[in-house]
């Protein structure tokens, strides 16, 4: 009841619209406390930039930055650059019969927080566990650094390891990308581009862990079923969208409404983005039609590079589609990007790739970078990356 009270005020206090706990989502009382906190932190960034002591995103990001834990017995952990991005690489002390695979992993947070630190133990637990050499990258965040500066790092790093992999004892013919949420988004994005490079080994996998893929509709039916469920709101989804395209969330509600689309270019895309592409199943908690809204052409202007690819994957043309390597694709009932990874899903499979899809019936957004972090593990995160852990295992 306390942590419920203290969601709720720090939720009015930075005008937020009221949350809501599905009584399905894993263990909802941990999640309230777990919301609590984060609304509380956001209300007290709130207060701290109005007296312009820092801004609200400078300590979201303190707050958020985890720590670095000590020596692992079981790794090599070592910080490194790679094409002058800041990267931590994990490497399993134990001797191996032959090359390892690598995973290239991007970490989630809006594009705006996340840091090495915050995803130590995730990483440590993939390279452990699957017995891989893991590379985390900390890219550029938004507001201060714009699309495509996160994209680019990623890129970069990626391509810095493929070219250098024999210093690693990595197998170059099994690297895979993989991200969660915007890491998601980045392991897409780079994934797509690497997809036609002949100078470079073909990418064994990628992985996406609820990614956020398209900004064309907000209205799509997860996105309206879970609008209020933590850890990801209908508008904070919008919200660090545009943080990452403009450095700025202005015209937020229009792109909300969907009126920063031209009709013209909304039907040449609806055969990718639509509830139409999405199962029955996920529609029996409600749908809600997009309304008519009028088209802004300023706003069109200010938000276009929307449908590039590299911001959107999900709107990258069959040819580059059916060229990307196996695919992994997780997704959570209680997200609000649940539908972007359903459609990716169908587009990847239209185009034959093989796809592997875990759902968390139980899960929320977020939910896998709560792996024991601050006593806030929740056992259906931990089925989920061990489900990462045994498509791995399989390559």
């Amino acid at each position: 009841p306390l942590a419920a009270l203290a969601a709720a005020l720090a939720a009015v206090l930075l005008g937020l619209p009221s949350y809501d706990i599905p009584p399905g989502v894993n263990q909802p009382a941990k999640l309230r406390l777990v919301l609590a906190v984060l609304l509380g932190t956001a209300a007290l960034g709130r207060i701290l930039e109005k007296t312009g002591l820092c801004s609200q995103i400078t300590f979201g990001r303190y707050v958020r930055q985890g720590r670095k834990l000590g020596e692992d017995p079981k790794l090599f952990i070592q910080d490194l650059q790679f094409n002058k991005v800041p990267v931590r690489v994990y490497q399993p002390k134990a001797t191996s019969d032959g090359r390892r695979r690598g995973i290239i992993f991007f970490h989630g947070g809006g594009w705006v927080f996340g840091s090495l630190d915050t995803y130590e133990k995730v990483c440590r637990y993939l390279s452990r566990e699957s017995e891989s050499v893991v590379v985390s990258v900390q890219y550029r965040l938004a507001p201060e650094h714009k699309y495509p500066a996160a994209y680019e790092d990623c890129l970069g790093a990626t391509i810095h390891f493929m070219r250098n992999i024999e210093h690693y004892g990595v197998d170059p013919a099994n690297v895979i990308v993989c991200g969660d949420s915007a890491g998601g988004n980045l392991a897409a994005a780079v994934s797509q581009t690497l997809a036609g490079r002949p100078d470079l080994p073909k990418l064994r996998a990628q992985i996406l862990i609820y990614p956020g893929l398209q900004a064309l509709d907000f209205n799509l039916p997860s996105y309206h079923q879970n609008r209020g469920v933590p850890l990801l709101f209908r508008e904070r989804a919008a919200f660090f969208a545009l943080q990452y395209l403009n450095g700025h969330a202005l015209h937020m509600q229009e792109v909300l409404e969907g009126s920063h689309i031209p009709p013209d270019m909304r039907l040449k895309y609806r055969k990718w983005v639509s509830p139409d592409n999405i199962p029955e199943k996920f529609k029996v908690r409600g749908v809600k039609p997009l309304r008519s809204t009028d088209f802004i052409a300023e706003v069109y202007e200010t938000v276009k590079r929307f449908c590039e690819p590299n911001l959107c994957p999900l709107l990258a043309e069959d040819a580059v589609v059916h060229q990307l390597p196996e695919s992994f694709i997780l997704t959570c009932e209680y997200d609000v990007l649940r539908d972007d990874g359903l459609l990716y899903k169908k587009r990847l499979e239209d185009n034959g790739v093989r796809v592997t899809w875990y759902h968390l019936e139980d899960g929320f957004h977020g939910i896998i970078s709560l792996y024991d972090y601050c006593g806030f593990s929740f056992p259906s995160g931990k089925r989920g990356l061990d489900s990462v852990v045994n498509f791995l295992k399989s390559l």
